[in-house]
């Protein structure tokens, strides 16, 4: 059988760090993880500390705020391997309570949407039969965080490019501070978990029949709240699994027969959350 190929954005630390690992200890010896992030000595340190065994891990350097990144990632792996099997998109800028929205909304929508779909477009043609590509954002993604007036701002999309221009339009609005005279929620994650998942939605839209066929999931992922560093700034996580108990959940769909109700939409804990009622 051909090895398997699978490949983490974001992953030298916290979740990332924890589902390459989880993936590594899952797949075989002849398999290879690709754990990737925007700086080579942290990808070279996070490599060097994985566990023996199991799946090989090679790091690769990729900052999918660098709009030509992922794609010249996918072309070298298309060449090493011919295709990919596992993507896990969890590249993500973290805000505090402290930061002002205005100061960080570009660099934050252009890790984590932006980021986002540049993913989708490079690797989801990548995929082999059986693959999976899992994008991973939150239940603040729902539309029922949002304001009724700006649910068409996410839904009936036809293609990825229509989405970047939509998430530009909110991130110009908050940056230039008319988004807060609005309906736009204050927290910016929410409109941004909102145009992860949306991106999976409508890429998923038009993959869905062929996709179904050859046994490939596309779905984005709420990991649930964990307890690291980041999530401590806003809420008490003491008593929050960690990200390695998370990744666990994650990767059970990685392994799982596929289920087609899972397809292009949000899944916590392996159940489908509504994209638009509570």
């Amino acid at each position: 059988m051909t090895p398997k190929i699978a490949l983490v954005t974001g992953a030298t630390q916290g979740l990332g760090l924890a589902l390459v690992e989880g993936l590594a200890a899952r797949l075989a010896t002849e398999d290879t993880v690709y754990l990737t992030g925007r700086d080579a000595g942290r990808v070279a340190e996070a490599v060097e500390a994985m566990p023996a065994g199991g799946a090989e891990v090679r790091g690769e350097v990729l900052d999918v705020a660098e709009p030509g990144a992922p794609g010249r990632l996918a072309a070298r792996l298309a060449e090493r391997h011919g295709g990919v099997d596992v993507v896990i998109g969890n590249a993500v800028m973290r805000v505090g309570p402290d930061d002002d929205p205005r100061a960080i909304v570009g660099a934050y929508a252009e890790v984590n949407n932006f980021g986002t779909t540049r993913l989708l477009r490079a690797f989801a043609p990548l995929l082999r039969d059986r693959g999976r590509f899992l994008v991973v954002a939150s239940s603040f993604g729902t539309l029922n965080h949002l304001a009724p007036a700006l649910h068409d701002r996410f839904t009936g999309l036809s293609s990825l490019d229509e989405l970047d221009k939509r998430v530009a339009a909110w991130r110009d609005a908050v940056e230039d501070g008319s988004a807060r005279a609005g309906d736009w929620p204050g927290f910016v994650n929410i409109p941004s978990k909102i145009g992860q998942v949306a991106a999976v939605r409508t890429l998923a839209a038009q993959r869905r029949a062929d996709d179904l066929a050859r046994g490939i999931l596309l779905a984005a992922v709420c990991p649930g709240m964990m307890n690291t560093p980041t999530s401590a700034l806003w809420w008490d996580v003491r008593d929050a699994p960690s990200p390695a108990q998370a990744a666990d959940t994650l990767l059970d769909l990685v392994f799982r027969p596929l289920d087609p109700a899972r397809y292009g939409e949000l899944v916590r804990n392996g159940a489908v959350l509504p994209w638009d009622r509570d």
